[in-house]
């Protein structure tokens, strides 16, 4: 087995868990000549395993002990995750014959930890992918349903060792909660312990002025030596972890001149009490550490603060609700809830389901998503949302989806996206960063060594000003503290957003790119007439086959047929982008789209009738059917928002598949200066990478359901969503009402938001520059550098919390 960095303080203790050994104990797992003891079955077990498995590496990576296995976990333990309403809460599908699982991994004590369950799991052939977030401690795996059942994979989890359950955001919630708790005490102790050690610097100062005698003097700095030793220990204690961990792997981050300044001054003044003799700068370290902290932890605060309210109205969302089934109401639960069933919401209940009203008329209050205190009247006919409050009378609901295809159940996966990606410019001040701190430890270096020629008994402290005034803690915080304000204030504005990179880069966009259909137009679809084409079809017949048809489809065109009543199913439907569906109906192959996808079915097909609507094309291979009007509407708010991007010198594309006269009449009346009609997705594709190679920051607006590829190649994507299409629109944004004003609100934000970014970038940077040769002078004490490296952080915070009161 690989050596183990643990080994040589494990002495008499268990080589896997480090608990000390049984009196008496013969367990011992043999590898070769080498034998390593064990303190229970389970922890040989566990360890066997490993070994086994080829993983052994594990033990040579390892910085903590892992937690003890007193029994191995036994497969029907979680066979109950088996059942199909129970995975619905944490599995999801994943193409047709994969699903992602999400799991939450106790136990997990380092990096090791996470190498190892990866690889463990990336063995079994049915698992496609595997990836752990030490952070979070959540487990993502794709794996084959097929060959491989959740209870299975829960206890090959289990079975090295670690405690493993299904995901939910409460256990998050609790987990977040637990580290805010953590960081909030180790903040209080710090700001004791720097009151206190403050009020010992003040008498000891007062007392070198007025001649205090020597053993009251030294009282006090052992004193002050005993507070701040502790403080440093438990409240500072992570800077020291996490600029070892990435010294580790060659690294340079804000925490290293952090952890430095911390060490020498604490240490400096540890040797000043114990000699007796030179200054000691307590006050300013415990100072140092507790601003900075508490910096930190209004950052932490900012970023999580939405993610926790999220979670709490999750909490709130009850476990079973009241479904009419066979002439009845019964309790069912929440995870069970299919699209169409009916359901009663009494007053002052929370919605459990997004659905639709059907019945009652009430008030709801929605200030957990909006932020408007104000109840939002609904009748038969509007929307409700999970998560928010029936204040009136009682109402029946008829659901528009699963429980897991609620609007709040995206809005905390886009919270979610948001902090697990780092935007570019963030990646940028991450980068100026670590060189900062590279020329920062040099500075220091070179400014003790010209100090220590001249005055060798300030040359210490002049370094030490030196390395706390110019440590770049607020140049790391100006980024994520903006754009995570910024990301919150869109998000109460119903603008919800998937990833922070674009809001950098939004003011910028040159070209802005329009899809038609589900954005320039409402998307909502009538069919207004049939041309039949083929006189062996009824009228009736061809709208029966069609609604069957597009009963399969996600298209904004399926809305036409949504009321319509089909006539049998369709077998073998593939959906082709851009062009239309396909499927058996009635023995015949039938196809339903463009023009061109018709034909390469049935050559003969005629052209459309003339006309303003919108002519679906619907043939089999035998001949073609007919033709299909379909009429849409311009949404009223689309000229306003053209005409200030026009104003702003921005340059308008229209790029739709649809290929008819209409489309083209439409961009022109629009005032684009471009429209390109019967574009699939490969052709706006392009479209977009040949602007982008020209040198154009792009901007494209789409529905959110289609052309996924351009919406991803495009520097900016916004997706003109409803709620009920938010968990399919994976844009950067989403306009969640669909209003298309909202663009401006977005930009305006964008545009503030990279004010305030820059404002961050040249108040971190100036401030160093400008502090650092005053420190390297001499003429900055340390206790002064604290205060102004300190105050220098709570700034951009502060300054990236006025976003949050933006109203427009």
């Amino acid at each position: 087995m690989t050596a183990d960095p643990l080994a040589a303080r494990s002495g008499n203790r268990c080589y896997h868990c480090g608990e000390a050994l049984p009196p008496g104990s013969q367990l011992y797992l043999e590898v070769g000549d080498a034998r390593y003891p064990m303190c229970c079955a389970g922890c040989r077990a566990v360890a066997a395993l490993i070994h086994d498995s080829g993983l052994a590496r594990f033990y040579s990576s390892r910085t903590a002990f892992n937690p003890r296995a007193d029994r191995l976990p036994e497969r029907d333990a979680y066979r109950a995750y088996d059942d199909d309403a129970l995975q619905s809460q944490f599995v999801e599908p994943e193409g047709d014959a994969f699903a992602r699982a999400r799991l939450l991994v106790g136990g997990i004590s380092c990096a090791a930890c996470t190498w190892l369950i990866e690889r463990t799991l990336l063995r079994l052939p049915a698992v496609r992918s595997a990836e752990l977030n030490l952070q979070l401690h959540r487990l993502e795996v794709v794996f084959d349903r097929s060959r491989l059942k959740v209870s299975e994979l829960l206890a090959q989890v289990a079975a090295l060792g670690y405690d493993v359950q299904p995901w939910q955001s409460s256990r998050r919630r609790q987990q977040a909660q637990a580290e805010q708790r953590r960081d909030l005490r180790r903040l209080a102790v710090a700001g004791v312990g720097m009151m206190q050690v403050g009020m010992f610097a003040i008498a000891l100062h007062a007392g070198e002025l007025q001649g205090m005698d020597t053993p009251f003097r030294d009282l006090l700095r052992w004193v002050s030596l005993a507070l701040s030793s502790f403080i440093v220990y438990y409240s500072a204690r992570g800077f020291f972890a996490s600029a070892w961990r990435h010294l580790r792997n060659g690294a340079l981050v804000m925490d290293l001149p952090v952890a430095l300044a911390i060490g020498v001054g604490w240490g400096a003044s540890g040797v000043a009490t114990l000699s007796g003799s030179g200054d000691v700068y307590f006050d300013s370290i415990l100072m140092f550490t507790f601003l900075l902290l508490l910096a930190r932890y209004l950052e932490a605060r900012l970023r999580y603060r939405d993610a926790l309210a999220w979670s709490d109205v999750e909490a709130l969302l009850p476990a079973t609700v009241r479904i009419y089934d066979n002439g009845d109401w019964r309790e069912q639960p929440r995870a069970r809830v299919m699209r169409g069933d009916r359901l009663l919401a009494r007053g002052g209940e929370t919605i459990p389901i997004d659905a639709v009203v059907e019945g009652g008329r009430s008030e709801v209050r929605e200030d957990s998503f909006t932020g408007e205190a104000v109840p939002r009247p609904v009748a038969p006919g509007d929307a409700v949302f999970a998560g928010t409050l029936n204040i009136g009378a009682s109402l029946t609901l008829i659901a528009s989806g699963a429980s897991s295809d609620t609007r709040l159940a995206a809005l905390q996966a886009s919270i979610d996206a948001a902090r697990g990606s780092k935007p570019a410019v963030a990646r940028l001040a991450d980068r100026i960063a670590a060189r900062f701190v590279g020329a920062v430890l040099l500075i220091t270096a070179v400014t003790g060594a010209v100090w220590w020629q001249l005055e060798p008994a300030r040359a210490l402290w002049v370094a030490l000003s030196v390395l706390i005034v110019s440590c770049p803690c607020a140049l790391s915080l100006a980024t994520p503290a903006t754009l995570a304000s910024a990301a919150a204030a869109l998000r109460r504005r119903g603008i919800v957003v998937h990833g922070e990179n674009a809001l950098e880069s939004l003011p910028r966009c040159s070209h802005w790119l329009f899809d038609k259909t589900g954005t320039i137009t409402s998307g909502a679809f009538t069919l207004q007439r049939v041309q039949p084409l083929s006189p062996a079809w009824e009228q009736a017949d061809l709208v029966a086959a069609a609604a069957a048809l597009q009963r399969h489809s996600t298209h904004p065109l399926a809305s036409a047929f949504a009321d319509l009543s089909p006539s049998g199913d369709v077998q073998d439907v593939t959906a082709v982008p851009g062009f239309g569906m396909q499927g058996s109906y009635r023995g015949q192959l039938l196809r339903m789209g463009s023009l061109s996808f018709c034909r390469d079915l049935c050559a003969e097909f005629p052209d459309p009738p003339d006309g303003e609507l919108y002519w679906v094309a619907l043939g089999s291979a035998d001949a073609p059917l007919a033709w299909l009007g379909l009429n849409d509407t311009v949404r009223p708010e689309a000229a306003a928002l053209l005409d200030q991007l026009r104003a702003a010198g921005r340059v308008l594309e229209l790029v739709t598949g649809d290929a008819s006269g209409r489309a083209a009449a439409l961009g022109a009346a629009l005032g684009f200066h471009r429209t390109a009609t019967g574009q699939s997705p490969d052709d706006k594709l392009a479209r977009v990478t040949a602007l982008q190679a020209q040198g154009a920051t792009v901007a494209m607006v789409g529905d959110g359901l289609n052309d996924a590829p351009v919406l991803n190649r495009a520097d900016v994507s916004i997706a003109v969503a409803g709620a009920t299409d938010l968990t399919r629109a994976q844009a950067d944004f989403v306009l969640l009402d669909g209003d298309l004003l909202q663009i401006r609100r977005l930009l305006a934000l964008a545009r503030r938001a990279r004010r305030i970014l820059l404002q961050n970038f040249a108040w971190a940077l100036g401030y160093n520059l400008a502090a650092l040769p005053a420190a390297a002078l001499g003429m900055v004490p340390p206790w002064a550098a604290a205060i102004g490296m300190s105050l220098s952080s709570l700034l951009v915070v502060g300054n990236a919390l006025r976003l949050r009161r933006t109203r427009s």
